[in-house]
């Protein structure tokens, strides 16, 4: 086992200081492939995070001062640390969330890049002079810092998450309490130890593992946090919206998918099943943007599915940390239990697994990369969330028939289509109700572009120049008598 260059820290980042809870309770973190206990995380509550929002409060105001080009440079110093330990963090990252090593050093390295993008970005982040109705007037239009952050962020991808949500808010001038995923907190936890060596003060970033409920209730009803930016599910980011009324706080919420996966007659069948491929069984089918339901057109349905069948079927399941593997486990037992639900409905429905369909033969929370044929709009994927490795495979005759079929839905975060059409690309854009399409792509994600779903998929955006826009306040003001 490697020692992870000392990044599996059992404190958190308070003020400046690590420190545990105050009461002394911890959580413990397990290898979800191979179930062996990593670590113990402090299990904080209420009284750590307002000790946490207090400091961020408390170095708010110089940061939110400072010169312009120190926070650029300190973001490009965390850019390079994070690089420099690529391979350290990314084996954490594998250790406590079971992705393939590969993906694991993919995560790492966008999440340096949000962090570059954003010291970037912020120096093109311009005002306004507006011209008057009057003589004599000067009309400006400002951006300001919108003070303290509360982050909270996602087993799935618990460093380019943080890094999406850091990065935006420490170019802005913002301070930050983020609490990572209580399954996955030592990637969070190494973000607060790359920030510090990297230079930022005490207290502008803070890190807390423990209880979601109280520390996100502390939170959400804490007046000094002014923007509260989420990503997870749809049920808790509901819950999250309606607790930001109180304070009437700022939200940017980036909550559940159901993306659609369209295959028409004239694709290009290699370039759709490598897509296919990316979109579906990237970190096990346990990502947001994953693709729940494929759609393909009658007249190249029979070829697409044996290609997919096939190519599911020859993935190399393990330990993520193993050379080779495709699939490591999924994050718990209970991810399991909600796959197996779903293929029992299928089946019992009509439906046909064609690779698949059981738990795997290594054990614990290993399953086998299933496809499932003769998918219906009744099928419980069809509106759920599957958040695990089953492609569900639909068969469909128009366009009309598939836009309808992929709209079926109160998500709307991501969409995917392959065809040759350029007519048919333009309308596909025009009429998926979805903030993310990828037309011939199955991996769209990028730094310079802007994440975030339409629907009940969430609000705001992340990344791209827009993903500066909800950390900052705009304030106008109106200068007269200059003409005196």
């Amino acid at each position: 086992m490697t020692s992870f260059n000392g990044y599996l820290l059992e404190a958190n980042l308070i003020g400046g200081e690590w420190a545990g809870a105050a009461d002394g309770g911890s959580i413990d973190v397990t290898n979800p492939a191979t179930g062996a206990v990593l670590g113990t995380v402090p299990d904080c509550g209420a009284d750590e995070t307002e000790a946490a929002i207090a400091a961020a409060k408390a170095a708010f105001a110089d940061w939110s001062r400072s010169d312009l080009m120190v926070r650029v440079g300190l973001l490009q110093k965390l850019h390079d640390a994070l690089m420099d330990n690529q391979e350290p963090l990314a084996q954490l990252l594998t250790a406590e969330q079971g992705k393939p090593l590969f993906e694991a050093r993919g995560e790492i390295a966008i999440g340096a890049a949000y962090i570059r993008w954003f010291a970037e970005e912020i120096r093109r982040k311009k005002g306004e002079i507006v011209p008057a109705p009057q003589a004599g007037r000067r009309l400006l239009v400002t951006h300001h810092p919108v003070g303290v952050v509360g982050a909270i962020t996602p087993w799935n991808f618990p460093s380019s998450m943080l890094a999406r949500k850091l990065g935006p808010a420490l170019a802005a001038g913002c301070t930050v309490v983020a609490k990572p995923a209580t399954a996955t907190p030592y990637s969070g936890l190494a973000w607060g130890k790359l920030c510090e060596e990297a230079g930022f003060p005490a207290g502008v970033v803070n890190i807390l593992t423990g209880s979601s409920r109280a520390i996100g209730g502390a939170i959400m009803s804490s007046p000094d946090v002014r923007k509260v930016t989420f990503t997870g599910s749809t049920e808790v980011g509901k819950t999250l919206i309606r607790q930001s009324a109180d304070t009437v706080k700022k939200v940017s919420m980036e909550l559940g998918g159901n993306a659609p996966f369209i295959v028409f007659g004239d694709a290009d069948i290699d370039a759709a099943i490598e897509g296919a491929m990316i979109a579906k069984y990237r970190n096990m089918g346990q990502t947001c943007v994953c693709t729940n339901r494929f759609y393909v057109q009658s007249g190249i349905h029979d070829a697409f599915v044996a290609r997919l069948t096939e190519a599911t079927a020859a993935m190399k399941v393990g330990n993520g940390a193993a050379d080779g593997v495709m699939q490591g486990p999924l994050i718990d037992t209970a991810a399991v239990a909600k796959v197996e639900e779903m293929i029992a409905d299928a089946t019992a429905k009509g439906g046909s697994i064609a690779t698949g369909g059981a738990r795997h033969q290594l054990g614990g929370s290993y399953f086998q990369p299933t496809v499932i044929t003769g998918a219906t709009q009744d099928m419980q994927f069809a509106t759920e969330e599957i958040f695990g490795p089953l492609a569900a495979v639909f068969k469909f005759d128009s366009e009309e028939q598939a836009i309808a079929a992929a709209n079926a839905t109160e998500y709307g975060l991501a969409a995917y289509a392959y065809t040759r059409d350029l007519g048919r690309a333009f309308r596909l854009n025009e009429r998926l109700e979805y903030g993310l399409i990828g037309i011939n792509a199955g991996l769209i994600t990028t730094v310079e572009a802007p994440f975030g779903g339409l629907k009940e998929s969430g609000m705001g955006k992340e990344g791209g120049s827009q993903g500066l826009d909800d950390y900052l306040e705009t304030k106008y003001t109106c200068m007269a008598g200059l003409d005196a």
